[in-house]
C-alpha cells in the first residue's frame, strides 16, 4: 500500500464509529489527578484500557510507579523491530482536570462523549485522551498498511499527572534514560493556531508561580481611628506590582524581559495571527510589549500576570485596613530567560524600590523550551502535513501556554515536535470541553501522514545525516 492508502485507513474507524465508542470508553475513567480520591482510577486508565490496547499494536508495556508522587503513575511501552532501528518517543498524558459537572451546560455530562452537530463534548476529549487516541489509533492503521512493520520503533510515555505538575517526569527521564532513549520526540497537546490549520509547535513558555504577600500586623484596626497612621498593606503589594508591570502590561524590570525575539522565531511568527474565531476573547491590540505584533506578543515574550488577589474579604468589606494582603502571580517565559534566579531578581527590585516588607514565594517553576525553527526536522514534519492536508501548515517556535516538555528536550536531549490535534476555543480545562469533528477526523489524517513518512528514506534521523 501506498502513503494516500494509508491516510484512507486512518480515517475509517472515524467513519464507522470505532473511533468514538474507543473515546467514549475513555473518558468514561475519572482521571482527575488533583483528587487523591481518583489514584484507582488513574491506574485503572492504564491497566484495563491503555495497556491491552497498545499489546495490540505490538507494544511491551507496563505502569511505572512515579518516583516523586505515588498517585500518580506512568505508562512505558516499546515497540521494536530490529537492532540498530530508529527511535521515536511520543507522549501524551491519560489525567484530566477536575470536571466541576455543575458547571456544564444542561445536557452534557463530563464523563460521557456527548455529541451535538459537528462537536464532541467531554472531560478531555480534547485535553488529552482525545489526542493521544488519534495518534495511536493513526498508528495502528499505518501498521496495517505496511503490513505489520514501519520501519522505526517506537515507545509510548503516558503521564497520569500532567494536569498536576507533572511531577517525577523528569526523575523518571533521568532514570530511565536507556529505555526512553530516541532520536526523536513527537507529542499532541495543547491547541493548534486555528481549527482549521494544522500546526507544529516546537516547545513551549516556561512558567513560574509567584506569590507576593504584605503582612504588616496579625488584625485589622479602624480604618477611621487609624487610617493615615497604619501602612495599608493592599496599598503596599499594589504599588509593589505595579512597579513590575505597568498598566498597560508591559515589564518593567529588566530580568523579566526575555533576550530580543530571535529573527528565525520573528520569521516564523510573520505567518501567525492569533486566534479570533468566535469562541476566542477578543484581544486588546494596545496590551503587552510595544513594538510588537500580537504574536510575538503571545509566543516569543514574557508576561507577568496577576491570577488573583486578596486583602481583607471582598465579599463583606468592613471599614477597617487589613492586616495582609496576597497576590498570586504567574510568569510566563521564553527560552533565554534566567528563571532559576527569578526570585532573587525580585527580590531585590523589591528592596530597592522600598518594598522590603513584601515577600516572595516560588510555588512551581516549568521550564521553557524551544527547537531550534532550522533543525532539518521542522521542515520536515510542516511537509509532512500540507502533504497529507493540502495546507500550508503553522509553525510556531513555541506554545503560549506551558506544558512538560523540558525532561524530552534537556534531561534526554531529543528534537522536539508537537503535533496538536485542538484548537484555542475547545474550553479545555473549563466546563463544556469539546472538539469539532472535521478536526479530530484531519488529525487522524495528519498523524497517519507523520508515521508513514517517519519510515520513508526522506525522514532526517540521525543516520541519514551522515556524510
Amino acid at each position: 500500500m501506498d502513503r494516500q492508502t494509508a491516510i484512507a485507513r486512518a480515517t475509517e474507524p472515524f467513519d464507522s464509529g470505532a473511533f468514538l465508542d474507543v473515546l467514549e470508553r475513555r473518558v468514561g475513567y475519572r482521571t482527575e489527578s488533583a483528587d487523591p480520591r481518583r489514584a484507582g482510577d488513574l491506574r485503572a486508565y492504564l491497566t484495563a484500557e491503555m495497556i491491552p490496547a497498545v499489546e495490540r499494536l505490538g507494544f511491551t508495556a507496563r505502569v511505572v510507579e512515579n518516583p516523586v508522587s505515588p498517585g500518580h503513575p506512568f505508562l512505558v511501552a516499546s515497540r521494536s523491530e530490529g537492532q540498530g532501528r530508529p527511535r521515536v518517543l511520543t507522549y501524551g498524558h491519560g489525567d484530566v482536570q477536575p470536571a466541576h459537572p455543575e458547571q456544564w451546560r444542561d445536557g452534557l455530562d463530563p464523563w460521557r462523549v456527548v455529541v451535538e452537530g459537528d462537536r464532541w463534548y467531554g472531560r478531555g476529549v480534547a485535553d488529552n485522551k482525545g489526542q493521544h487516541t488519534v495518534n495511536l489509533v493513526a498508528l495502528e492503521q499505518v501498521l496495517a498498511a505496511r503490513g505489520g512493520r514501519l520501519g522505526y520503533d517506537v515507545t509510548l510515555l503516558l503521564d497520569m499527572g500532567e494536569e498536576s505538575g507533572s511531577p517525577g517526569l523528569t526523575e523518571l527521564c533521568g532514570q530511565l534514560y536507556d529505555e526512553l532513549a530516541a532520536d526523536l520526540l513527537i507529542g499532541s497537546d495543547g491547541p493548534r493556531v486555528a481549527a482549521d490549520r494544522p500546526t507544529v509547535f516546537l516547545g513551549s513558555r516556561g512558567s513560574m508561580n509567584l506569590t507576593l504577600s504584605v503582612t504588616a500586623r496579625d488584625r485589622a484596626h479602624h480604618s477611621g481611628n487609624w487610617g493615615g497612621v497604619l501602612s495599608n498593606p493592599a496599598t503596599v503589594l499594589a504599588n509593589a506590582l505595579a512597579s513590575l508591570v505597568d498598566g498597560r502590561g508591559r515589564l518593567l524590570v529588566d530580568g523579566l524581559r526575555p533576550p530580543p525575539v530571535p529573527e528565525p522565531v520573528r520569521a516564523a511568527l510573520r505567518r501567525i495571527e492569533v486566534d479570533q474565531g468566535p469562541a476566542s476573547p477578543r484581544i486588546d491590540p494596545e496590551w503587552g510589549e510595544p513594538g510588537l505584533t500580537p504574536s510575538e506578543r503571545l509566543y516569543a515574550w514574557n508576561t507577568l500576570e496577576v491570577l488573583a488577589m486578596t486583602a481583607g474579604d471582598p465579599d463583606a468589606p468592613v471599614n477597617a485596613i487589613p492586616p495582609s494582603a496576597r497576590a498570586h502571580c504567574q510568569l510566563r517565559f521564553v527560552v533565554g530567560t534566567d528563571h532559576p534566579h527569578v526570585r532573587e531578581l525580585l527580590r531585590d527590585h523589591l528592596d530597592r524600590a522600598g518594598f522590603r516588607q513584601v515577600q516572595v514565594g516560588v510555588e512551581h517553576t516549568m521550564a521553557a523550551t524551544r527547537l531550534d525553527p532550522d533543525d532539518p526536522w521542522v521542515p520536515w514534519a510542516l511537509a509532512s502535513l500540507e502533504r497529507s492536508t493540502g495546507t500550508a501548515p503553522a509553525l510556531l517556535p513555541n506554545l503560549g501556554g506551558s506544558l512538560p516538555n523540558e525532561p524530552f528536550a534537556h534531561v534526554l536531549g531529543l528534537p522536539t515536535l508537537w503535533v496538536p490535534h485542538s484548537y484555542p476555543g475547545c474550553a479545555q480545562h473549563a466546563p463544556d470541553e469539546h472538539l469539532p469533528t472535521g478536526l479530530i477526523r484531519e488529525s487522524l489524517q495528519v498523524m497517519a501522514g507523520l508515521w508513514w513518512d517517519l519510515g520513508e528514506p526522506g525522514a532526517p534521523w540521525p543516520s541519514a545525516r551522515r556524510p
